[in-house]
């Protein structure tokens, strides 16, 4: 199957961000052919995620823009450049930030899930095949985001960096699996290895945390507390397998206090972070348990930020760890997550709760704001 726009540019809609700080922009931008080992999609929808708003907002690193932001991407393959043979034109693919060429010694090593022949970036100049742009707006050439840059009709990646999927699978539901959901979901079985009987504390309940919740409890957790400050999250919570919850402006004391009283004094043996700031990291170590208790950072905080623990709590068996993506080796792992979908064990519609279009994009981050939805998703054709 071959595209009649193959080896073409293509003028589409794309969000642009003009700069930090910016409101987004949907205008024209001409899109160039994907180069050796490249891959133009055309992308049918895309959720909004915390992660693009603090990149907008410069909180991440800093953007000079213009850029294209957008990270959970899913679409149809337009066409693809030179000795690419995973995909072909008319492939259904969730576009991925983490690259999986499946050959380099960090893909087959078992304890990462980055690639040595991509250099991940939150925000990179360009692809990492030549340095360059795909993108043009008003003459200008426009900065890639997370190797993806969905918030564009179409797009151009890396092989790598696209996971080709069931066809049978709604796109405008499994784009999801593009960051948080299996964030979150593979934090718990992946990073944290969360065990049958558990206790388990979660800071955030986003989607993200939310997904940490789905993965506990598929791990066998008893209990699983959720920790935000916001109550509305609290019943919606419920679903994805949280017993207990925990509202900080309800208490006079801080949350490890209130969580150690809670588990007679011992401290909760998983403790999982998916705010994103020092103070909550801090409280998530604290309030693991001394006596093997183990913190897992899942929330991105400011690059400049520091953490400081203190290292006889490692002596005394507490561990702390991280990942991004869940663990997940995208193109090896998320078709695995949609078939998971499609059966019925994965809960994916129930984080789905506004839609909106492309041009409605700065309402759909007024919505993530103000945390009236878990996750709207942007239909773009």
């Amino acid at each position: 199957m071959t595209s009649n726009t193959a080896g073409k540019p293509i003028k589409c809609k794309a969000a642009v961000l003009p700069g930090p700080g910016e409101e987004l922009v949907v205008e024209e931008v001409e899109v160039a052919p994907p180069k050796a080992g490249e891959v133009r999609v055309k992308v049918v929808a895309c959720g909004v995620c915390h992660t693009d708003q603090s990149a907008a907002n410069g909180v991440l690193q800093p953007i000079s823009g213009p850029v294209i932001l957008g990270h959970e991407g899913a679409g149809v393959v337009e066409s693809v450049g030179e000795g690419v043979t995973s995909v072909q034109p008319g492939d259904h693919v969730i576009v991925l930030y983490m690259p999986y060429c499946g050959d380099c010694p960090l893909c087959k090593a078992q304890n990462t899930n980055f690639c040595a022949k991509a250099q991940l970036s939150f925000v990179t100049e360009g692809l990492p095949t030549d340095g360059t742009s795909r993108f043009t707006w008003k003459g200008k050439k426009v900065q890639h985001f997370m190797l993806s840059s969905s918030f564009s009709q179409y797009t151009v990646t890396l092989e790598t960096c696209v996971a080709k999927i069931n066809p049978k699978a709604p796109l405008e539901k499994v784009c999801l699996l593009g960051c948080g959901i299996p964030t979150g979901y593979g934090a718990a079985i992946n990073i944290a290895k969360v065990t049958a009987g558990s206790t388990c504390a979660i800071w955030g309940l986003g989607g993200v945390g939310l997904a940490v919740a789905m993965g506990a409890k598929a791990q066998g957790a008893k209990r699983i507390i959720g920790i935000d400050i916001n109550p509305e999250k609290f019943e919606i919570a419920k679903k994805f397998g949280c017993t207990e919850f925990v509202n900080p402006k309800d208490h006079d004391k801080p949350v490890p206090k209130v969580l150690q009283e809670m588990t007679g004094g011992l401290g909760v043996d998983f403790a999982l972070e998916c705010c994103g700031t020092v103070p909550t990291m801090n409280a998530a170590f604290d309030s693991a348990s001394s006596a093997g208790g183990s913190t897992t950072i899942i929330g991105a905080a400011k690059y400049s930020d520091l953490l400081t623990i203190n290292p006889f709590s490692l002596l005394m068996g507490k561990t702390i760890n991280g990942g991004a993506y869940g663990g997940y080796k995208g193109r090896r792992d998320i078709p695995g997550l949609v078939e998971l979908y499609l059966k019925g064990d994965l809960l994916i519609d129930e984080f789905h709760t506004h839609t909106r279009s492309l041009d409605k994009i700065n309402e759909a981050f007024q919505l993530l704001k103000e945390g009236k939805s878990i996750r709207t998703v942007l239909t773009l054709h």
